[in-house]
């Protein structure tokens, strides 16, 4: 695996987001809704293609933090969150696509 998605520190803040750093010092913050809404588990990633939203679920409750993260060996990490979701394993790979493009183009629209 290239330097580029190993993850050397990931920070969990519980109602912020996250804060992720690559072996190669890259790091991004990421925030909840955005991971929330890119969850890459299959219930999500369906309903994105079908044009219908992730989050928020009518009976989840809309306050959103992450209740806990798990790491799946060295190459993903899993969230719990506050609405009860926990399917998603977020690998470190796309956490570091995630960070180069969709958060480039939110900094760039600012």
């Amino acid at each position: 695996m290239d330097d580029k998605y190993d993850v050397v520190e990931l920070a969990v803040e519980r109602t912020v987001g996250i804060k992720v750093t690559f072996a190669d010092n890259y790091s991004a913050e990421i925030d909840l809704m955005t991971l929330r809404l890119i969850c890459p588990c299959a219930m999500c990633r369906s309903l994105r293609e079908r044009g219908k939203a992730a989050w928020p679920q009518s009976e989840a409750s809309q306050k959103l933090s992450i209740l806990d993260a798990q790491f799946h060996g060295s190459w993903g990490v899993n969230i719990t969150w506050s609405d009860g979701h926990n399917a998603g394993i977020y690998t470190f790979e796309f956490l570091r696509e995630i960070a180069e493009s969709y958060l480039q183009v939110k900094r760039t629209d600012l």
